[in-house]
């Protein structure tokens, strides 16, 4: 299908990849020199972690795969033109990363002619590795993952996120948090929506919403929802992405309350 390129081969690169990016975020986690910044506003982060983890992945793609498209979160979109485009996420959960919470990830993400094609995400701190390519299966740590098979929102833990500027915009994610928690069994907001999607598709909740996401935010976790047997759609028209995902039942019945 992708004439002499190896998928599977990739897979594994990625992998390693995602495991040395790790150990930058574990050298710098929970240390005083973070060199932290800001960037849209003051709730959006960047630390000296996500700096050196994209500069990293990005020379390992332009030393392995000259010839491909990359999309990466600091430096955004390169010139090249290509069928693949790699997205990537250097540290998804900066906010928790600074202030020492141990649930953050690296997510990178294979596109080919603008489909997802394979995903890896890795949460350094908990070890635990989620990847898929597309057809091929999903896997956590090695082992077969597959979404819930709650079938009533009652029954269901969801988990969510709010958008970087819910300071200042009242679309800020808390209509809907009003509208359906008293709807589902619980809601939990980890603060990483690359792992947070990874936990939909291994079964530990059972629905995630959340509004304004970017490409790097979602590209990876999407393939490994949709191999685990879940959906990932758009409940508006916006470039950015406001998503629900869950199995199909779950996302049907999220869809009445979330807007």
């Amino acid at each position: 299908m992708y004439k002499e390129f190896d998928i599977n081969e990739c897979l594994a690169q990625t992998i390693t990849w995602a495991k040395e990016v790790g150990k930058i975020h574990l050298e710098y986690f929970r240390k005083k020199e973070l060199s932290i910044e800001t960037k849209s506003s003051s709730y959006d982060l960047l630390t000296i972690a996500d700096k050196l983890s994209e500069e990293y992945i990005v020379e390992q793609i332009r030393h392995a795969y000259p010839d491909h498209q990359v999309l990466a979160e600091e430096s955004g979109l390169n010139e090249m033109v290509s069928d693949f485009c790699w997205v990537i996420d250097p540290v998804d959960g900066t906010t928790n990363f600074a202030q020492g919470i141990p649930i953050f990830s690296v997510s990178i993400g294979l596109r080919y002619r603008g489909k997802g094609i394979m995903g890896v995400v890795y949460a350094p701190f908990m070890d635990e590795l989620f990847y898929a390519i597309k057809g091929q299966g999903v896997f956590h740590n090695g082992k077969p993952i597959h979404v819930s098979n709650k079938t009533e929102l009652h029954q269901s833990l969801l988990c969510t996120g709010f958008p970087y500027d819910h300071g200042t915009n009242p679309d800020n994610n808390t209509d809907n948090i009003a509208r359906i928690l008293p709807h589902c069994r619980d809601i939990r907001r980890l603060g990483s929506a690359a792992y947070d999607l990874c936990c939909i598709a291994a079964g530990y909740f059972d629905g995630f919403w959340e509004m304004n996401l970017k490409d790097w935010d979602v590209a990876a976790a999407t393939v490994i929802i949709e191999e685990a047997g879940g959906q990932v759609i758009r409940f508006r028209k916006e470039p950015n992405y406001c998503i629900i995902a869950a199995n199909a039942l779950i996302v049907g019945q999220m869809q009445e309350y979330i807007k």
